[in-house]
């Protein structure tokens, strides 16, 4: 099974303490969908984003297209086509073995789910990002984007979150790229 959304979405990188604090809120503000730890592999190209992703939590894995990059905009639409977590690293060799001309990235993340006010929340930490958030709400309308980035930006308000700019998200990744 696999669909097409958009995802619209935004992120922000904090301290533990920071962590520890938005966690509390979360805890006692939102509903807690649980935890949601996961394994990544990232194949970056110039102007999208594929990974495929082990749901430790959920053990189930699912692949996945971002249609343009991080940095490049809050929506993006998003295909997913779901497996079994069986079949993780026979779809990771696949990969692979294709010339893809993409850098290659492989993180495991600790997370735990919200959802909040319409958006979910995911609170996370990997060493890549660090500790982080990521705010997002699914829309099937592109018309819909512009209500789906004030309700995200309404939250990071009342949780005291700065959001990163496209540019400090661009910075950021151009930067850990270089380390691949």
């Amino acid at each position: 099974m696999h669909s097409i959304m958009i995802e619209v979405e935004f992120r922000a990188r904090f301290s533990s303490s920071e962590y520890e604090r938005l966690q509390k809120i979360l805890d006692e503000r939102a509903e807690c969908l649980g935890p949601d730890d996961k394994h990544s592999v990232y194949y970056i190209f110039q102007d999208r984003l594929l990974k495929i992703v082990r749901n430790i939590s959920k053990q189930d894995a699912k692949i996945s297209l971002k249609m343009n990059r991080l940095g490049e905009g809050s929506a993006f639409k998003e295909m997913e086509i779901h497996f079994q977590e069986k079949d993780f690293e026979a779809m990771k060799e696949l990969l692979d073995h294709l010339d893809l001309n993409a850098r290659v990235a492989e993180e495991g993340q600790q997370r735990t789910n919200y959802r909040y006010r319409g958006c979910e929340i995911a609170l996370k930490y990997g060493k890549t990002w660090g500790h982080h958030l990521e705010i997002e709400k699914m829309i099937a309308d592109p018309d819909m984007q512009q209500q789906a980035e004030k309700e995200i930006r309404s939250i990071a308000d009342e949780l005291s979150v700065h959001l990163m700019t496209e540019e400090e998200i661009a910075a950021f990744l151009a930067a850990f790229e270089k380390t691949l």
